[in-house]
């Protein structure tokens, strides 16, 4: 039976948690991995629908094994494979799924549209990715700064991160997370390229932005960076190569860094424009323990959601 209205409880951003949600979570996600296959299946008889208008491979995997490693079956809806692609009203479909379904996965472009999807639906919405944040992204990266760091890299004082690029959903994603946690963000962002003026406001103190890669990495443990030009930008991109110039994770910034740093991306990543292949696949990179706990940290989150863990 999907989850009546009252119960429901929505994930759009990180700040839907409060500190200690969140920090709960990022262990329950570190359980997850540990229990691997053979944990228990909190969520039989459940049925988890993926609605992605955007192309996925992390995403999609790791939920669908989420929920079918969690004993709940899943549904991929793409917009060919639905109404939605054919101009139904957005709160019409979410209040018909609502009805089949116990959780939906939203991946989409515009934020307002996962709002809208949350408001009419039922059961839990879920973001998976939309133009303003990938909070299911950082969950797996604050996984990750844990498992490099220790349990308690994220509760004691001096943790510093550096995202380098683009203003995106991912580097909004992460000032939410320093919100929550008061880690030290740099962010060091092209001019014009910013992320959201309201998040860097709400974590004035702890987030600041720089012009210069090399002076926000300095001393950083953790160099986070993304692609220069996301989906729905494939015509900026020849701009973007000529602004973002200089903003690659190479050899010479990781210098910069502390020596025993680590690189996060989450994927795909241009090799050759915001990260060398060098640095990508060199001791430092731990992108790849990145793109795995997508999954543990999905596991979480959908045992958060559905079943009151």
């Amino acid at each position: 039976m999907a989850t009546s209205p009252r119960e429901k409880r929505d994930f759009l951003r990180i700040t839907d948690l409060d500190r200690s949600e969140l920090l709960e979570l990022v262990e329950r996600a570190a359980e997850w991995k540990l229990l691997g296959k053979g944990g228990p299946r909190p969520l039989e008889r459940r049925t988890v629908g993926l609605v992605f208008e955007k192309a996925s491979t992390r995403t999609r995997v790791s939920f669908e094994v989420a929920a079918h490693q969690l004993g709940a079956g899943s549904i991929m809806l793409s917009p060919r494979d639905t109404q939605l692609g054919r101009g139904e009203p957005i709160r019409d479909t979410a209040r018909v799924l609502s009805r089949y379904l116990d959780c939906l996965v939203v991946r989409t472009y515009g934020h307002e549209k996962i709002e809208e999807m949350a408001r009419y639906a039922g059961v839990p919405v879920v973001n998976a990715l939309t133009d303003a944040s990938h909070p299911c992204q950082v969950l797996a990266d604050l996984l990750t700064v844990t498992e490099r760091f220790g349990s308690d890299a994220l509760t004691k004082p001096g943790l510093r991160v550096a995202w380098v690029g683009d203003g995106n959903n991912m580097a909004n994603s992460w000032l939410e997370a320093c919100v929550l946690l008061g880690f030290e963000l740099h962010l060091a962002c092209p001019a014009g390229y910013d992320p959201d003026p309201a998040l860097l406001a709400r974590a004035a103190g702890r987030a600041k932005v720089f012009r210069s890669p090399a002076e926000a990495v300095a001393g950083a443990h953790v160099v986070n960076t993304d692609v220069w030009a996301s989906m729905g930008q494939e015509q900026e991109a020849e701009e973007r190569r000529r602004r973002f110039e200089g903003f690659i994770v190479d050899g010479p910034l990781m210098a910069r860094a502390r020596p025993n740093a680590v690189v996060l991306h989450c994927l795909p990543a241009h090799r050759g424009e915001e990260i060398t292949d060098e640095v990508l696949e060199g001791p430092q990179s731990a992108v790849f323990d990145e793109a795995e706990n997508r999954l543990h940290a999905q596991k979480a989150l959908l045992e958060l959601l559905l079943a009151g863990r």
